[in-house]
């Protein structure tokens, strides 16, 4: 049956719906990358909460998405900026998903890695030694849970950063106590602006050499960086610099296939937020790129650009509302209820373009039931044929 998806515009346009899902079942572990999902949480919709209160959470529902993201061969990046960290989801909340978290991925095998901040710091600014200490207790957190630990940028530290030694000492100090190699995340202000001018200047050259420096003084402690600037010209020139040893994942959800397929001169892995409703795709893409067919890979990959970049449009911190949107549409959860309140952070129009882009690529295995949770939203609206 024909849904009438509303475009920004006001008007109403017509869609037909496919009727068959992409064949994806899950296959061999991968041997060429190494690739995480990043994974969203999933409320809990009867909870009488307002926005301003600690994140509901949905256990059953949240660890279900990550057995579905294991069961495919991909990595889980957990309390990441995809969970809503830091917008919705507080510090109690993600120790709590932390620790939920590692134990399920130690049950099932899964492999995991979970984001180390400082976002228990609020209220006036904090000192130095207020944000090492916060780190500390988080990266504490998650090597107790037996996971990876992914140094997450802090809000705190470029609100109190004077420059770039601020940055050196506070990295160094971390890497130093560090149990085991962690990753290093680069976030840019596009995803939160927040963190303008990270790592002690807004010159994003500058910006790098003073990143490098980090690494280059504990080599042994970093498994290797996470760049999410959506600049693949930036990303390719910094991962060229790494040393020997140290790993490029892609944060970058406009450039990603080019930027995983690398070149002559090397490549980058994934951390993607993108490969959260991508998960099944993603995982047969990558399962092709082991075999060497880099062309095959770009041909089930690159398809699925046109998505993320609307996903991903800006303001993109708010991409968080149309990965959990598909969610519900897959049938990965009961409702299209989000922490925070942030389902209602996009348009109705850019939800219809996700869904029709989605339905497009043939993403959700029950397209029916898609078409159905979609058409429901539409009435919801007061969209009518």
């Amino acid at each position: 049956m024909t849904l009438h998806l509303p475009d920004a515009h006001g008007a109403l346009r017509a869609y037909e719906p496919r009727t068959e899902p992409l064949a994806l079942t899950p296959g061999a572990p991968f041997t060429s990358r190494t690739v995480f999902s990043a994974a969203h949480v999933v409320a809990d919709p009867y909870a009488d909460v307002s926005p301003d209160s600690p994140a509901a959470v949905d256990w059953d529902a949240t660890l279900a998405f990550r057995r579905h993201l294991w069961a495919h061969g991909l990595g889980v990046a957990e309390a990441m900026d995809t969970a809503q960290r830091g917008m919705g989801l507080d510090w109690a909340g993600a120790a709590e998903l932390i620790r939920r978290s590692a134990a399920e991925a130690k049950a099932t095998g899964g492999r995991i890695a979970c984001g180390v901040g400082t976002d228990q710091l609020s209220g006036a600014p904090a000192t130095l030694a207020e944000v090492r200490a916060a780190y500390e207790e988080q990266l504490a957190a998650v090597e107790e849970s037996g996971a990876q630990a992914i140094l997450m940028a802090s809000r705190a530290l470029a609100a109190t950063a004077r420059g770039p030694e601020d940055y050196l000492e506070t990295y160094g100090h971390l890497l130093r106590q560090a149990a085991e190699p962690v990753i290093l995340h680069w976030l840019g202000p596009m995803f939160d602006p927040t963190l303008e001018g990270y790592w002690g200047s807004a010159d994003l050259d500058a910006a790098t050499d003073t990143f490098l420096d980090v690494i280059a003084a504990h080599p042994d402690k970093v498994d290797g960086i996470k760049v999410s600037l959506l600049d693949a010209r930036r990303e390719v020139a910094l991962r060229r610099r790494l040393p020997q040893g140290v790993r490029c994942y892609t944060g970058d959800d406009f450039h990603y296939p080019e930027l995983i397929a690398g070149d002559d001169q090397g490549f980058s892995h994934a951390l993607l937020g993108i490969f959260d409703p991508l998960g099944p795709l993603a995982a047969e893409a990558v399962r092709v790129l082991d075999t060497g067919n880099t062309d095959g890979f770009r041909a089930l990959l690159d398809p699925t650009v046109d998505l993320s970049r609307h996903l991903f449009q800006a303001p993109t911190r708010f991409y968080k509302t149309g990965v959990v949107l598909l969610a519900w549409l897959a049938g990965h959860q009961s409702h299209f209820t989000m922490v925070g309140g942030l389902q209602s952070a996009r348009s109705l129009p850019h939800l219809a373009r996700a869904y029709e882009l989605a339905d497009r690529l043939g993403l959700f295995p029950d397209p029916k039931l898609a078409e159905d949770r979609m058409r429901t939203l539409l009435h919801l609206y007061g969209v009518t044929p």
